[in-house]
């Protein structure tokens, strides 16, 4: 049996958008490997909350979603409005809106490995002002 990663993928980024952490082990296996770290799905989630709670309105669009075999390539606009500390930037009120770039690495009909990459100078201008 095949997985439709097409719609895993966009059935991940609806369950994110909508702040589903409990549905993330649909999506991901108990320890992934996160940006070359191995880390548990909980810390994962964590990250993410981490992310929203930091960024008020934090919303993924899907732009472009590459799937070759068991890999899947995605390019997202990301929007919100930090209101704390993130990424080493003060918040201004000013909202944000940047690239992100994700790659992932399926096995089994869920992912084992994730990579990402925000636009962290778009982010660091659009706060400046």
């Amino acid at each position: 049996m095949s997985t439709d990663l097409r719609a895993l993928y966009l059935d991940h980024i609806e369950a994110i958008n909508a702040r589903e952490f409990d549905r993330m082990a649909e999506f991901a296996h108990d320890t992934i490997v996160f940006n070359g770290e191995p880390v548990s799905r909980d810390d994962y989630v964590a990250t993410m909350k981490q992310h929203m709670s930091a960024v008020d309105g934090f919303v993924w669009r899907l732009d472009d979603l590459l799937i070759e075999g068991d890999r899947v390539a995605a390019r997202l606009t990301d929007t919100g409005t930090p209101v704390t500390e993130w990424l080493g930037l003060q918040p201004t009120g000013r909202s944000v809106t940047f690239t992100e770039y994700a790659f992932y690495h399926f096995r089994d009909g869920r992912f084992a490995h994730m990579w990402y990459l925000l636009d962290a100078q778009a982010i660091a201008r659009q706060l400046a002002g």
